[in-house]
């Protein structure tokens, strides 16, 4: 016998919740499949909801004028558009399309579309209540429960691409509590999520100040003072092969076995960990370069977070690497002021320079003196000092918000996990 009473509850609520149908509660109605060529940010008269920003931007609690939403471009014949295919606030919005079961049968529930023409668009279902036995917000709420994301990652079908079907949607199982229940655990659920906005919101100011503040001091925008408020000497410039030598120290007789990875987002990590599996073979790393702690790692592999490739330093012990990487090791200056140096951009237009990119386009190409040719800032010691301590207090306060967003996820996902039953 089932026991539909939720682990975690309102104290002033008591009682088991009843048992519904999706199709008992929400009919289907057409949607239209629209592609992104038919979508413009500019202008137009009818909003159109893709399924790929349900993916990836818009909130599940929907407000339209807190989304950036497309238009269907003017020259778009509507004029078959059904009178009820156009969205009203509490339809549900459900994505039926996905890659992975991370993402299959993702929704938004429209709570103000400010009186708009809005359609659902490309692989999106349009679910409307038909009756009152849900209130405003609860549902989507609901969906993100993992009782509800079992049961749809059960009836997706496909293998390159998963997909939903109306009829499978319609059986899912729905457990409701009253619609005062249902308010509450709404309201709790999108203070919580809000709180999370606002951390990433601050995330996100931090790492822009940090990003302009950067380019000031490596640009000589921004000086600093000593302890008496004078200031210090002209910065000089080097270049990167005055101040670091060339490693290329091979791992003779296979004696070390941990292989470590440059990852453009988390620097130096173990390979194991960030491929989840062995990619070098275990049976041939002769050739592969030794890393010792504090060497610093060139990537020649570009990508959106790193158009030029990224130079990382190594915080963990001795591993070695692939050949395709540049190492180096500095013989002189701060460490830490060398890696912000590093994080920042002002190093990009040599990599540009001296680079041809190969015959491959995601990777730099150039010759090895070239590359020990860049251009270095060197401020004074002390300077170097204030300026690494400068950026790296920003860097506490980002990893610190970092680890409120992060057990913020992990709380209420307990609380997704135990609210619902």
């Amino acid at each position: 016998m089932k026991n539909l009473i939720p682990e975690v509850r309102f104290p002033e609520f008591t009682g088991e919740w009843g048992e519904k149908k999706f199709g008992e509660l929400y009919s289907f109605h057409t949607t239209n499949s629209l592609s992104r060529d038919k979508l413009n940010y500019e202008n137009g008269k009818v909003y159109n909801i893709h399924y790929g920003d349900i993916h990836t931007k818009f909130k599940s609690h929907f407000y339209l004028q807190s989304e950036n939403v497309p238009f269907v471009n003017e020259d778009v014949d509507l004029t078959r558009i059904k009178k009820d295919s156009f969205c009203k606030n509490g339809d549900l919005i459900i994505a039926d399309a996905s890659e992975d079961y991370e993402d299959i049968g993702k929704s938004i529930e429209l709570i103000d579309i400010n009186e708009v023409n809005l359609l659902a668009g490309l692989h999106t279902f349009l679910a409307r209540p038909t009756s009152n036995y849900t209130a405003l917000g609860f549902i989507s709420c609901l969906l993100k429960s993992w009782k509800l994301r079992k049961q749809i990652m059960t009836i997706a079908q496909g293998t390159k691409v998963l997909s939903l079907s109306t009829t499978r949607v319609s059986e899912l199982d729905l457990n409701l509590p009253s619609l005062s229940e249902q308010t509450k655990i709404a309201s709790f659920l999108t203070a919580v999520d809000e709180k999370l906005t606002a951390l990433n919101q601050k995330k996100t100011l931090l790492e822009h100040y940090k990003k302009g503040v950067m380019q000031q001091i490596f640009s000589q925008e921004l000086r600093f003072k000593d302890d008496k408020g004078n200031d210090y000497a002209d910065w000089e410039e080097k270049k990167l092969g005055e101040v670091a030598e060339k490693r290329i120290v091979k791992n003779k007789d296979n004696k070390i076995s941990l292989v470590f990875t440059n990852s453009a987002v988390q620097g130096i990590v173990n390979q194991r960990d960030f491929f989840d599996k062995d990619i070098a073979n275990k049976n041939n790393l002769t050739g592969y370069y030794v890393i010792e702690n504090n060497d610093f790692i060139y990537n020649p592999r570009i990508s959106s977070t790193a158009p030029v490739g990224p130079i990382s330093r190594n915080h963990l012990e001795t591993g070695i690497m692939s050949p395709l990487y540049s190492v180096f090791r500095f013989k002189t200056g701060n460490l830490d002021f060398i890696e912000k140096f590093f994080a920042s951009s002002m190093w990009f237009k040599h990599m540009e320079d001296i680079s041809n990119y190969g015959a491959r386009d995601d990777r730099m190409s150039f010759s090895t003196g070239d590359f020990y040719k860049m251009p270095i800032p060197f401020p004074s010691l002390p300077e170097q000092t204030k300026i690494a301590n400068f950026l790296s207090a920003i860097d506490v306060k980002v990893n610190h918000c970092q680890e409120q967003i992060d057990q913020s996820t992990i709380w209420k996902k307990g609380l997704l996990q135990q609210m619902f039953v």
